[in-house]
């Protein structure tokens, strides 16, 4: 939809379900409070309010980037969908102070906002199409303010929790466990309270306990997400280049399969390394084409003719670790890597799956 501040605004297909949703349940209001107006000015105005409410959530979200990219994270994109919208930073600021702001910056417009509108709602006709609306906007966005404030996993209250959990334990980690299960509390006591007032009043829950469900589910999920995130991170110091490195054989590009296979079975190696005839690697073979090939052909195909080029970002410093190294293979995703030494002297192939295995725990 644009780029505000050079960042990418996607609008989900489900954000028109939300808009109807809006339209049709503002409308009896707006009907009540301006019944001058025709049926069809009065579903405008329901609608001119929906899309008013989500140009405030991405304020809310902007605000989140523009802080992130002060401090030098880049920002993906930000998307906006049936429950709000979501900004997609895609690394995690380095310190609790740091990610204690980002989180912050989005309530505090929120609120900035609600609070604007406050002072102009006491000067503008509430009898009024703007009056109307700017009742409903600060009110909207007070509503947004303080509910994303909750301290739990995913909103922001959430990520100030942890922050605030890392500061004192100097663990993201930490943060990360304890703002999640607050989360999944919160998940629970949404759908629970509507469901014991409703009981104690004898009235059958409405569309409310709906409504509830939904942001329950996605705070559930959410914090559900985010407990699975820190297991994985983790692992991360365990993944160490030199620890899963396989031995390589190196063959020159037009060996038969089958003969590169054998020298690799002799030498005990998992993996094989296309040369020139001057030693210098061109190409590492795919672990997944040379499976795919038949027994029957593999005397006929060329172990060239499987291999992928060695691009530079396919050759990773055997030293690699950590951060450092996943680093590495998210910028060029790939099967396998070429691993050497500060020399250039070949040590190995790294193979993505070997990563993954220390992730998934197998």
């Amino acid at each position: 939809m644009g780029r505000p501040f050079g960042i990418p605004v996607y609008v989900s297909p489900t954000w028109f379900i939300v808009a109807a949703f809006i339209t049709f349940t503002y409308q009896p209001i707006v009907t009540g409070r301006l019944p001058e107006l025709s049926v069809p000015a009065t579903y405008l105005v329901s609608f001119v309010f929906a899309v008013l409410l989500y140009v405030s959530v991405l304020l809310h979200e902007l605000a989140h980037c523009v802080v992130a990219r002060m401090y030098g994270l880049p920002v993906r994109r930000i998307t906006l969908y049936l429950l709000g919208g979501v900004s997609e930073i895609e690394r995690e600021p380095e310190t609790p102070g740091r990610e204690f702001m980002v989180a912050f910056a989005g309530p505090l417009l929120s609120l900035g906002l609600a609070a604007t509108g406050f002072a102009a709602s006491l000067v503008i006709d509430p009898g009024t199409v703007l009056g109307v609306l700017t009742f409903q906007l600060w009110f909207a966005n007070l509503i947004v303010g303080v509910f994303n404030l909750l301290p739990g996993l995913p909103l922001d209250g959430g990520r100030m929790l942890r922050a605030g959990v890392w500061k004192i334990t100097r663990n993201p980690g930490s943060g990360t466990i304890a703002a999640a299960w607050v989360g999944r509390v919160l998940a629970v006591v949404m759908v629970a309270v509507p469901v014991g007032l409703a009981l104690m009043s004898g009235q059958t829950p409405g569309w409310e306990l709906i409504w509830s469900v939904l942001l329950a589910s996605f705070i559930w999920f959410g914090a559900t997400q985010a407990l699975r995130g820190a297991r994985v991170r983790a692992r991360i110091p365990q993944v160490n280049a030199r620890a899963l490195a396989r031995r390589a054989i190196a063959v020159t590009g037009d060996v038969p399969l089958a003969e590169a296979l054998r020298r690799a079975a002799e030498a005990q190696a998992g993996a094989m390394v296309v040369v020139d005839h001057e030693g210098r690697p061109t190409g590492i073979v795919n672990e997944v084409a040379v499976e795919a090939t038949p027994e029957s052909r593999r005397p006929w195909v060329t172990a060239g003719s499987l291999a992928r080029g060695l691009e530079p970002s396919l050759v990773l410093a055997a030293d690699l670790s950590g951060e450092s190294l996943i680093d590495a293979m998210r910028e060029t995703p790939a099967g396998e890597y070429l691993l050497v030494e500060r020399g250039g002297e070949i040590f190995g192939v790294l193979a993505t799956s070997d990563v993954n295995r220390v992730f998934s725990g197998v």
